[in-house]
């Protein structure tokens, strides 16, 4: 996915609270949000829910907005606050339910040869933070310096970690059945 364009500065109109500005940033950022929440939680409601939530504390923090970030890193890095929340209340809940049934067995059907199946089993034996950074940098299209400072870590072992990660797909790619 091509990184967008951040609307050419509207850092400060963004904290001004100028509607076209958030208007534009919304209708620019909506799309790689959901995809970025859909893919972390189990459904789409709650990827909706999880966005406007992240949407919602990024207009209400907006004086608090840096200048110095751009826009779709900000929203980015409240956003994956929020799904951590999520999950971590979901992981609560379900350590706390007592269930009489066994949950089914679900396994990965890979029979097709669609190469697009292919990625996504691979894509699902990363373990959690090389999916996370390889969502933000590659499928979102962040830079390393904003998906460092998303992250709480520098460029260098951002793209490092994308190499690895990278590396690591390569290589279940190749032991994923057709």
């Amino acid at each position: 996915m091509a990184r967008v364009d951040d609307g050419g500065g509207d850092g400060e109109r963004l904290r001004q609270g100028d509607p076209t500005a958030w208007d534009r940033l919304y209708t620019r950022i909506y799309p790689a949000m959901f995809d970025y929440a859909r893919r972390r939680l189990s459904d789409a409601e709650t990827a909706r829910d999880a966005v406007a939530e992240a949407l919602g504390r990024a207009v209400a923090t907006r004086d608090r907005f840096p200048l110095d970030d751009s826009p779709d890193a900000w929203c980015f890095g409240i956003l994956r606050h929020v799904v951590i929340d999520l999950q971590r209340r979901r992981y609560r809940e379900a350590r706390r339910r007592v269930t009489l049934d066994p949950p089914d067995e679900v396994g990965l059907d890979l029979e097709t040869a669609d190469d697009h199946a292919r990625l996504r089993a691979a894509f699902a034996r990363l373990d959690d933070d090389e999916r996370e950074l390889l969502e933000l940098r590659v499928v979102a299209g962040l830079s390393s310096e904003e998906v460092a400072r998303t992250l709480s870590s520098s460029p260098g072992a951002v793209r490092m970690a994308q190499s690895r990660a990278l590396a690591k797909l390569r290589t279940l790619l190749e032991g994923v059945p057709t």
